[in-house]
């Protein structure tokens, strides 16, 4: 639906006066809805009736959540369509946490106006599950919004199955991101400890996309006949093609923090709400961590898996009301989150694929704004342009200017990063190397293993100003398949491997003594220490985690 201001789109009232329940029409109105968007006028005026199954193709942040609570939330204030009290009625599966907030604070905006509002309840990882679980069973929700794994898990439980025994409308959110995410698995599960398809329960499926998965899955959540609308013209212009894009080439990974500083000091002339997505939670954090430390003028906001769903929800809400800043993001946000006025999305290294890069960039230019999009890269990372020669991205016209100015920001960002706990960039360095050996990139980026240990550091040692690469433990080595591969740092001990020799001298935070010992003399540390306040950057702790 549209805010007041819309001059697009069907009249709302005029068209369903006397269609929709009248407590959601009044909730409308005290949003400030006049009209419907295409996906919401043709779910609610094509579907046979709106009970019928439909598969519903239309791109995200086109008011799909309102498409598909409206006409749900009409039946179920049916008395005749309500089910026994304590079941849940609805049941919608979505691939994130922060979609599921974001749907269920829907649900409980459009009942606002009855006398007794539905209970609208999620069920999401990264909660206690005790008391999520505890909470469902003894309140009564008639909704339910959950994510794949954690309402897998609840249905292991009987009782809990039980309260789902009556379902009467099952729907399936960003289906494409939920299926190509890994969750075919979860979602199949889930279908078989529900009832199954012949008890009548309606099925509707929403997704932009429509690959082989999402067709196997409606074979069996939708029955033959159902209803299939697309909002998508195929001759439109796709909203990422119409997004500015461009690239700035790094001369090294290591350079990421100052080259970032220096682009966004560039940006932020002309853009002030911004989203940064980096390549795992763990460098996300590292980011915001040092981007907090003086390294941007904007508020800074970080939000990703490693947090824990209250940390998440709260950022979710300040960012979305924020003026301006910049949020610090992995994928948990790649799709599907509306973030309004975002002007400027930069991602800092390798998207997984192409898809993954089109679907961050879709965080700007929505609802008819203005944005832009810019990737980080190093040269040996221009595979992915070469690779995804359709999409429009150009080289930034700043671009020596960017990098030039990246050398002025070595300093800010060591002081920062001296401020940082040995912790939490022990977690990014290995995060780092984990998304590398696990994605398949090595090839592409043409590096071997070692190559791979000596990339990550560089990153460590002239990127994060670690005096030494972080100390990694052997067996979480082994998991990444990199074992006996030299280069790691496994702290003290006889069977300790040096990483000295990839340790680059003669660069701001990168710099090593000759004559300090290895990590297992005992003696090391302090001289580094020594040597770093004798340099006057020597500030180290501070016991700091992410929030």
């Amino acid at each position: 639906m549209q805010s007041p201001g819309a001059t697009v789109g069907t009249v709302l009232y005029e068209t369903m006066a006397g269609k929709l329940n009248p407590k959601l029409l009044q909730a409308l109105k005290v949003l400030g809805f006049t009209h419907m968007t295409p996906v919401q006028q043709r779910v609610l005026t094509e579907l046979p009736d709106w009970r019928s199954d439909c598969l519903v193709q239309a791109k995200t942040g086109t008011g799909k959540t309102l498409a598909f609570l409206l006409p749900t939330l009409h039946c179920l204030l049916d008395p005749s369509m309500a089910p026994p009290r304590g079941q849940v009625a609805t049941l919608i599966v979505t691939p994130t946490r922060e979609l599921a907030q974001q749907i269920a604070k829907s649900c409980d905006q459009l009942t606002s106006q009855m006398a007794v509002p539905l209970k609208c309840d999620i069920a999401v990882g990264g909660t206690a599950r005790a008391s999520a679980f505890s909470r469902f069973m003894k309140e009564a929700p008639s909704v339910l919004v959950a994510t794949p794994g954690r309402l897998k898990d609840y249905l292991s439980e009987p009782e809990a199955a039980i309260k789902l025994s009556n379902i009467r409308t099952l729907i399936l959110d960003e289906a494409d991101t939920m299926l190509e995410s890994g969750f075919l698995a979860d979602v199949k599960h889930i279908i078989r400890h529900i009832p199954p398809k012949s008890a009548g329960w309606q099925g509707m499926c929403f997704s932009a996309t429509l690959p082989p998965k999402v067709r196997d899955v409606v074979s069996v959540v939708l029955k033959p006949g159902y209803s299939s609308i697309s909002t998508i013209d195929e001759n439109e212009t796709p909203t990422h093609e119409r997004v500015p894009q461009y690239h700035v080439l790094m001369p090294s990974v290591a350079d990421s923090f100052t080259t970032l500083a220096s682009l966004l000091q560039l940006e932020t002339k002309t853009s002030s709400k911004i989203i940064v997505f980096g390549v795992t939670a763990n460098m996300v954090s590292l980011f915001a961590a040092a981007f907090s430390r003086g390294l941007t003028k904007l508020s800074v906001f970080e939000i990703h898996s490693r947090l824990s769903q209250s940390a998440r929800t709260k950022t979710t809400a300040q960012f979305k009301e924020a003026a301006a800043g910049i949020l610090f993001a992995s994928d948990v946000i790649g799709r599907g989150m509306d973030f309004p006025n975002v002007d400027l999305v930069i991602q800092v290294g390798l998207p997984t694929n192409g898809e993954q890069y089109v679907h961050r960039v879709g965080r700007t230019a929505r609802a008819g704004n203005d944005g832009r999009a810019i990737i980080l890269l190093t040269e040996a990372e221009t595979f992915f342009l070469r690779s995804n020669r359709h999409l429009p991205i150009q080289p930034h016209p700043q671009t020596d200017a960017i990098i030039e100015g990246a050398a002025s920001y070595a300093e800010t960002v060591a002081e920062a990063m001296y401020t940082i706990d040995e912790e939490k960039k022990q977690r990014a360095y290995s995060s780092f190397i984990g998304f590398f050996a696990g994605s398949g990139l090595l090839k592409q980026l043409r590096l071997d293993k070692p190559g791979l240990v000596q990339m990550a550091n560089e990153m460590a040692i002239q990127g994060m100003a670690c005096p030494e690469p972080p100390v990694i433990d052997k067996k979480i080595v082994g998991k990444m398949g990199l074992k006996g591969i030299p280069g790691f740092n496994y702290g003290h001990g006889g069977d300790s491997v040096r990483a000295s020799s990839f340790a680059p001298r003669g660069r701001p935070g990168g710099k090593r003594d000759a004559s300090i010992g290895g990590p297992g003399d005992g003696s090391g540390f302090e001289k580094r220490q020594k040597s770093a306040r004798g340099r006057g950057r020597g500030r180290r702790g501070g016991g700091q985690r992410s929030v």
